[in-house]
This record gives C-alpha cells, structure tokens and sequence, in this order.
C-alpha cells in the first residue's frame, strides 16, 4: 500500500524533486502512480511464516484492517518521534544522505496524518572522512568509540575535535588531527586551572558565543570566542563565569576536569595565595583571632594550610 505523493502539495520540500530516489529498501514496480511514491504498508507473503523467512523464525508482521503485513520503513521514525516528541517537535538531525528521500517521506506521512507541522528545523550532517576516505568495513578504516579509549583518548577529546568542524561540512578524521585536539583541551584546563574561582561574568564575549550559536551552530567560531576570552587580560574569576556558562552548550565538562587538574597537580589559585599570605601578616602581628578566622575561611573554599619553616603553604584537599 503506497503513499501517492502527488497528492501531498509540499512534496520535497527539503530536496531538489529531480534528485529524489527511491528508497533503499522500496523497488520501483507497477503498483505506484509515479516513481516517488513509497509504501506505507507491505502485505505478508501468504503460508506459513516460519516458511516465508526461510529461517525457520517468525518475521515481522502484525495483524491490520489491511491485512497481516509489516510496516514501510519510513514509518518506524515518524512513529516513534510523534510518540516521545509529540506530532510536531522542534530539531529534528540525521545524514545528509537522509535529505532526498527518507526525510521528505517522513514528512509527507507525518503531516498528512495530522494536519500539523511536522519539524521545524532539521539539522542534516555531512559524513566524516577517515584519513581522506568514506569509512567502509572494506577498508577497515571504521573505528568505534572504544577502540579510541584503548589508544589512550578521552571521549571528550573526539567531542573537541568535532566542535572545530561545521556539522554541514564534511570533516576529515586523522590521528594527528585528534593529537591536536588532546593537546587544545590540555592546554584550556592547564590555562583555567591557574583562574580565580567564577565571579562576575563577561556579557560582551557571551553574547558574541550566542550569536556564533545561533548562526546554524556555528561551534568553530564560537570556540575561537572561547579562545579569544581565555587568552584576554580579562579578570580570572570573570572569564571562569562565562567559560563555565558556555560551556552549558560545548559539554566538555570544563568545571569538573579543572578541579581534577587542579588537584594533580597541586595547583592553588592566586586568591588563596593572596588569602594565605594575609593569615601569615595578621599572625606577625599577633592577631590571631581574625588569623584564625581566615584560615577557617581557606579551608571552606577546599584549602588547607600547612604551617612549616620556610613559610605557610596551601594545598588543595
């Protein structure tokens, strides 16, 4: 049973109609009106079901006012966006490759069966090539998340490398471009490790973030925002305000990872140090209930002090 697509006014509306195929798993045949119909609904072939897959396992198939079949495959996605979602959802992503059939059919069924928008922005990716060439299991050239982790890579250093390339263009994958992008995210969290904790915020640098993000997700230029305020003569604390707040849109978990660094590699901040210093005079001059008093102070903010013969010191706790 096929969705006559010549009666669905806005058919291809994200495509170029000439360029519309048939889908992969929907042959051309003399049952549709024209070659861009597709099927909502396939008939199960008659006999026994264990006999028709020819496994001796039962396929796919329900019963329905049609007869006992299985659904086309486009209906699987609208069915299940509409069902968590709701009829009409805001962003709706998926391969470019996606764009001149299987979308515009999703759209096609979707609205016909409620009347109502179905997406309001859709976002289509371009592929990633590995090393110069589409990623096939021919090549060998396909790697999964964990195979990266065994080398020794955070998933966090992928999700850093992809922000530097716009989702609408193809991004070509290599190792040396992933070293890359390790050493970026090191130097950032060795950077704001050394940065007074967030006070303030600097609206000027966040509003240029936005705008970069509203430009159809434009991540490498918001980055270069990110690196613009990092290397600015900024106060500390304000850049950590903003950096924390971007970093609600980037995921890079930049909050927790400083605090990491920080404790690694004993890293105390420069107002702790200043704090610690003060303690020291105020002792000197025998006041030590306000000496006291700071010290309490340090050790709320996650410091303690170690008193010793070449001066007071701070460690992280």
């Amino acid at each position: 049973m096929y969705f006559d697509t010549s009666k669905f006014e806005d058919y291809g509306v994200l495509s170029d109609l000439d360029e519309i195929k048939e889908g992969a798993r929907v042959e051309i045949n003399e049952e549709k009106k024209n070659p861009r119909d597709f099927a909502l609904w396939k008939f199960s072939p008659k006999g026994d079901p264990a006999e028709r897959s020819g496994q001796g396992k039962r396929q796919m198939e329900w019963k329905s006012p049609w007869g006992l079949g299985f659904p086309g495959w486009h209906i699987e996605c609208s069915a299940m966006s509409m069902k968590y979602l709701g009829e009409t959802f805001d962003i709706h992503a998926g391969g470019v490759d996606l764009k001149q059939t299987h979308h515009p059919n999703e759209i096609a069924q979707a609205e016909a069966a409620t009347g109502k928008k179905f997406v309001n922005y859709w976002v289509h990716s371009a592929f990633i090539l590995i090393q110069g060439e589409r990623m096939s299991k021919s090549l060998g050239n396909n790697y999964r998340l964990y195979d990266l982790e065994k080398s020794g890579y955070h998933p966090i250093t992928l999700r850093y490398l992809y922000l530097q390339a716009h989702y609408r263009k193809e991004m070509n994958f290599t190792f040396p471009s992933l070293d890359a992008a390790e050493n970026a995210l090191k130097k950032l969290l060795q950077d704001i490790a050394l940065w007074d904790e967030p006070a303030g915020s600097l609206p000027a640098f966040e509003e240029k973030f936005l705008a970069a993000i509203n430009d159809d997700l434009n991540m490498p230029q918001a980055l270069a925002i990110v690196w613009e305020m990092v290397k600015s003569d900024n106060p500390t604390g304000a850049k950590a305000k903003s950096l924390f707040k971007m970093d609600q849109v980037l995921g890079l978990g930049l909050m927790e990872k400083r605090e990491i660094v920080k404790k690694d590699q004993g890293i105390v901040p420069e107002h702790i140090k200043e704090m610690v210093m003060e303690r020291e005079e105020l002792r000197k001059n025998k006041r030590y209930n306000l000496a006291d008093q700071l010290r309490n102070k340090i050790e709320k903010l996650g410091y303690v002090i170690e008193d010793s013969g070449k001066g007071p010191k701070a460690r992280k706790v």
